[in-house]
C-alpha cells in the first residue's frame, strides 16, 4: 500500500510541476501558488543556484556559468535536440517493455506493434524537417522575392536596412540574434528544432505538433485499453464482486480496482498519464499556432501589435485627457454657472470611457482559405515559380 501512495504522490507532484511550469504565467493563476511555482522553476531557482555558485567559487564560478548559458540559450545548440530524441526514444522503450507484452489482448490488435513504430518514426520524420529545412533565410540576392511578397503596412512594418546583414529588411521578416541571419515571416526560434520557425517550414512546424499530439493520444488510450483488457481477462470485477461481495457499482468497485491496478501495472499508469499530459500541453500548443496561421499572424506579430495597441490607446487617452482639461479650464474663464449637483458629478460618464477603440488593422489577413494555403505554400516560392514560368514562356 506504502508503494501505491508514492506512486500516487510522485503522478500528483508531477502533474502540479508541469501545469505550472507550461501554464503558471495564465491569468488565471495570477496570485496563486502554481504563479509561485511557475517563477521559481523559470527564474528564482537558476537565481538562488548563480548566487550559490558564486558565493562557493567567486568571478570565476560566475563567469562560468554565464559561458555555458550563453552556449545554451543565445546561440544554436543540439542540447534540447538530443533531449527531444532521449524523451521520445526513452518513452517508447518503456511502452514497448512494460506493455507489448500484452499485445494482443482483449481490446487491442498485434498490429499496434507495428503502427506504434511507423507513428514515432513518422514523428521523428517531421522533428528532421522542421530542425533542419531553411525557415526562409533572407540573403542578397533573394531579397528582392521577398519584398515583392510582402508588403510594408506602415504600421508595424516599415521599410528599412537590416542593421547587421546590411540589406533591405522585408515586412515581417526579423534578424534572429541566435542564428544570426534574417528569417522571412518569422515566428519564433525553437530552442526543440534548433531552428528558427519561419515562411519556409511553419507547415513543418505545424505537422509536429499535430503529430505529436495525436501519437500521445494514441499511446493513452492503447495503454488504457491494454489495461482494461486485463480488468477483463482477469475478471476483476466477477471476482470482486462474487467473491469478496463488493457492490456491482462504480462507486463501490472503483477504490478496490484502482489500488489492484497501481499493485500490478504502476508502470503503465504513469505512462499513460505522462502522455495525456503532454498530449494536452501539445494540443493547447498547437491550437494557440493554429489560431494565428488561420488570422495569418506570427508570434512576433502578437507582440508587436500588443506593444502597437497599448501605444495607441494610451495616446488616445492622454489626448482625451487634454481636451477634457482644457474644455474644463474654459468652463472656469467663461461665466459662472451655477455648482453642479454633487450626485450628478458624482455619476458623471468619464472622458477617457469615450476614448476612440484601437482597431488591429491586418493587411495580412486574407481568410481562413488563402491563409491556409500561405502556410502549404509559401508566398516566396510562388513568386519565384511565377518568375520561372515567365521567363521559360
Amino acid at each position: 500500500m506504502e508503494v501505491q501512495w508514492i506512486l500516487l504522490c510522485h503522478g500528483l507532484v508531477t502533474l502540479l510541476v508541469l501545469v505550472s511550469f507550461l501554464c503558471g504565467q495564465w491569468p488565471i493563476f495570477e496570485g496563486t501558488p502554481i504563479q509561485r511555482i511557475h517563477h521559481f522553476l523559470t527564474f528564482g531557482a537558476y537565481d538562488y543556484f548563480q548566487r550559490f555558485v558564486g558565493f562557493i567559487f567567486g568571478a570565476k564560478g560566475t563567469n562560468a556559468i554565464s559561458s555555458v548559458e550563453y552556449f545554451c540559450c543565445d546561440r544554436p545548440n543540439p542540447i534540447l535536440q538530443l533531449i527531444y530524441l532521449a524523451i521520445v526514444g526513452g518513452t517508447y522503450f518503456l511502452v514497448a517493455n512494460s506493455s507489448f507484452g500484452y499485445i494482443p489482448g482483449y481490446y487491442i490488435g498485434e498490429i499496434h506493434r507495428y503502427t506504434s513504430l511507423l507513428a514515432v518514426g513518422v514523428g521523428v520524420l517531421l522533428f528532421l524537417l522542421t530542425s533542419f529545412s531553411d525557415p526562409g533565410t533572407v540573403k542578397a540576392d533573394n531579397v528582392s522575392q521577398y519584398l515583392s511578397a510582402y508588403p510594408y503596412d506602415n504600421i508595424i512594418y516599415s521599410e528599412k536596412e537590416c542593421s547587421t546583414c546590411k540589406i533591405p529588411k522585408p515586412a515581417r521578416s526579423k534578424h534572429c540574434s541566435i542564428c544570426d541571419r534574417c528569417v522571412a515571416r518569422f515566428d519564433h526560434h525553437c530552442g526543440w528544432m534548433n531552428n528558427c520557425i519561419g515562411e519556409r517550414n511553419t507547415q513543418y512546424f505545424m505537422a509536429f505538433l499535430l503529430w505529436h499530439t495525436l501519437l500521445c493520444i494514441y499511446g493513452t488510450v492503447a495503454i488504457g485499453l491494454i489495461i482494461a483488457g486485463q480488468i477483463k481477462e482477469f475478471k476483476v470485477i466477477d471476482i470482486l464482486t462474487v467473491y469478496y461481495g463488493i457492490e456491482n457499482s462504480f462507486r463501490s468497485l472503483s477504490p478496490h480496482v484502482v489500488q489492484w491496478l497501481l499493485g500490478a501495472y504502476n508502470t503503465q499508469i504513469l505512462l499513460m498519464v505522462f502522455l495525456a499530459i503532454v498530449s494536452l500541453s501539445l494540443a493547447g500548443f498547437f491550437g494557440y499556432h493554429a489560431k494565428l496561421c488561420l488570422t495569418n499572424t506570427t508570434t512576433n506579430e502578437t507582440f508587436k501589435w500588443q506593444e502597437y495597441v497599448s501605444w495607441q490607446r494610451k495616446l488616445n487617452e492622454a489626448r482625451a485627457s487634454s481636451a477634457a482639461l482644457k474644455a474644463s479650464i474654459n468652463g472656469m474663464s467663461s461665466e459662472r454657472k451655477p455648482p453642479e449637483n454633487k450626485w450628478r458629478a458624482m455619476f458623471r460618464r468619464s472622458p477617457l470611457k469615450d476614448v476612440e477603440v484601437v482597431v488591429k488593422n491586418n493587411i495580412y489577413d486574407k481568410g481562413f482559405f488563402q491563409n491556409f494555403l500561405e502556410i502549404i505554400m509559401p508566398l516566396s516560392r510562388r513568386q519565384l515559380s511565377l518568375r520561372t514560368k515567365s521567363k521559360s514562356g
